[in-house]
C-alpha cells in the first residue's frame, strides 16, 4: 500500500518546476490564469457542489464515491472563491451558484432549540459530532463577500447572528479565547473537554479554546453592523494571537497543530496570519504586520523547490510527503502577495512564482477519465487502516488556488 502510495505521490511533486519561460509576455500569461480560473470555477459549479449547493467535501479516488468532512465549512470556501471568480470575470453564473450554496449554508440556522436559537448548525462531521466555533467563522468570510456583492441581506445576518451567540457564550475574556466546540443537542459549550483531543484525560484550557480568529468575523460584523463592540472584540483576538505567537511565527499550543509531536497543519497558521493582515488593514498597527510577516517567512522554509507543499511538517523541518496539499500552496502564496502589496514581501517573490507555477501545471486535466477529477486541483490525502487504502482528492485544493489565481491575476495586471 505504501510503495502505491509513493508512486501516486511522486507523480505530482516532480512536476518540472518553472512553467513559463523567462520571455513570456503577460497577456500570455494572463490568458493561461484565466483559462485555469474558468476551468476550476466551472469544476465548481458543476461538480464541487451539490443539488442543494453544498460542498461534496473529499472524493475517495479508490472508491469514486464522495464523503461530507466539515461541510459548512467547505461550502464557506467554495463560496468565498467564486465570489472572487465573479470579481475577475463578471460572469453571473459564478455568483448564482454562490447564492445557491449561500442559501444551503444560511438554512443551517437554529431557531428552535432553548439554547442554540440563532446559532448555525455548524457540525463538524467526521467523528466529530460537534458544533464548532471556527466551522462557522472561516466558513463566514464567504458569506460575508457575497453579501457585499448582491447586498442580499441574509447573508451577512445570518453569519452575524451566529457571531452575536458565539460571543455570548463562547468567548472567554481573561485569555481573550473562544471555547471550541458546542453539544448540538443540549447547546452546552465545552469547557472542559475538547473532541479535538478526545484520548486526553486531563484537558487543560488550551486545549479546550483557541484565539479562534479564522475568518475575522468580528471584522465583517463590525463592517456590517457599525458596532463597535465587534471591532473591538475583532481587535482583542488580534492581540490575543500576537501574545500567544511563537518566535518561529506560529501557534503551536493549540489544535490542531501538535506541540508534543511537534508538527503543524499547513494551513492553521496562515488563517490566524491573514486574520492579523485584516487587523493592520482597520488599524494600521504594525506588530500585527510583522506577526503575519514572520509567520510568512516560516513557510518560506518549508515549500519545496517545485512549489510544492506537504499536509503534515515538522518544526525540526521533516515532513510526511504522501500527502500534497495544494490549498497551503496557494494560501501561503496568498499571505505573500499580500505582504508583498504592503511593501515588505520582496523577498517572497520567488515563492509566489514558485507557488503560480505549480498550480498551473498540476491542474488535473479536463480530460480526464474521471469527471470527479477532471479540471480540480490537487489536496490528496492518503488513509490506511486496517489494511484499507484511502485516497482523496479534497475540494479546498479547488477552492484556495482560485483564490489565488484571482489574486496573482490583479496583481500582474497592476504592474501594467
Amino acid at each position: 500500500m505504501k510503495k502505491l502510495c509513493e508512486i501516486a505521490f511522486i507523480i505530482i511533486i516532480l512536476i518540472p518546476y518553472s512553467i513559463f519561460p523567462q520571455n513570456k509576455n503577460t497577456d500570455e500569461i494572463n490568458d493561461k490564469i484565466m483559462q485555469s480560473i474558468i476551468k476550476g470555477a466551472d469544476y465548481s459549479i458543476e461538480i464541487l457542489l451539490d443539488e442543494n449547493g453544498k460542498s461534496r467535501c473529499d472524493y475517495d479516488i479508490i472508491e469514486g464515491k464522495w464523503h461530507d468532512y466539515e461541510p459548512p465549512w467547505h461550502t464557506g470556501q467554495i463560496i468565498y472563491a467564486l465570489t472572487r471568480v465573479y470579481d475577475i470575470t463578471k460572469n453571473e453564473k459564478y455568483i448564482t451558484s454562490a447564492k445557491k450554496a449561500g442559501d444551503w449554508w444560511i438554512s443551517l440556522e437554529i431557531k428552535d432549540h432553548p439554547k442554540l436559537k440563532g446559532m448555525i448548525r455548524a457540525i463538524h462531521g467526521a467523528g466529530v459530532d460537534y458544533i464548532i466555533y471556527a466551522t462557522v467563522t472561516d466558513g463566514s468570510a464567504g458569506l460575508f463577500r457575497l453579501y457585499d456583492i448582491t447586498k442580499e441581506d441574509k447573508y451577512a445576518k445570518i453569519a452575524s447572528q451566529a457571531g452575536e451567540w458565539m460571543r455570548q457564550n463562547m468567548y472567554e475574556p481573561n485569555s481573550r479565547m473562544f471555547y471550541d466546540a458546542v453539544d448540538p443537542e443540549t447547546g452546552e459549550v465545552k469547557k472542559e473537554w475538547s473532541p479535538f483531543w478526545s484520548d486526553r484525560k486531563n484537558q487543560v484550557l488550551n486545549d479546550v479554546a483557541r484565539p479562534n480568529n479564522e475568518g475575522s468575523i468580528y471584522k465583517d460584523m463590525f463592517e456590517y453592523t457599525g458596532k463597535e463592540e465587534y471591532k473591538n472584540l475583532f481587535i482583542d483576538l488580534c492581540e490575543s494571537l500576537v501574545e500567544k505567537q511563537g518566535e518561529e511565527g506560529l501557534w503551536m499550543d493549540f489544535t490542531p497543530n501538535d506541540k508534543t509531536e511537534g508538527s503543524f497543519h499547513p494551513r492553521f497558521n496562515i488563517w490566524y496570519a491573514e486574520s492579523l493582515l485584516e487587523g493592520y488593514d482597520l488599524t494600521g498597527d504594525k506588530k500585527y504586520l510583522n506577526a503575519a510577516l514572520k509567520t510568512a517567512k516560516f513557510y518560506k522554509n518549508f515549500q519545496q523547490k517545485n512549489g510544492a507543499f506537504f499536509y503534515k511538517n515538522y518544526i525540526n523541518g521533516d515532513n510526511d510527503p504522501y500527502s500534497i496539499s495544494g490549498s497551503t500552496t496557494a494560501f501561503a502564496g496568498i499571505l505573500w502577495l499580500r505582504l508583498l502589496k504592503y511593501g515588505v514581501g520582496k523577498e517572497f517573490k520567488d515563492n509566489i512564482e514558485k507557488s503560480l507555477n505549480w498550480i498551473l501545471e498540476n491542474q488535473i486535466s479536463a480530460n480526464h477519465s474521471d469527471k470527479n477529477l477532471a479540471r480540480a486541483f490537487p489536496e490528496i490525502r492518503s488513509k490506511s487502516k486496517k489494511g484499507i487504502l484511502n485516497v482523496y482528492n479534497r475540494d479546498v485544493g479547488t477552492s484556495f488556488c482560485l483564490r489565488f489565481l484571482c489574486d496573482y491575476y490583479d496583481y500582474l495586471n497592476n504592474q501594467k
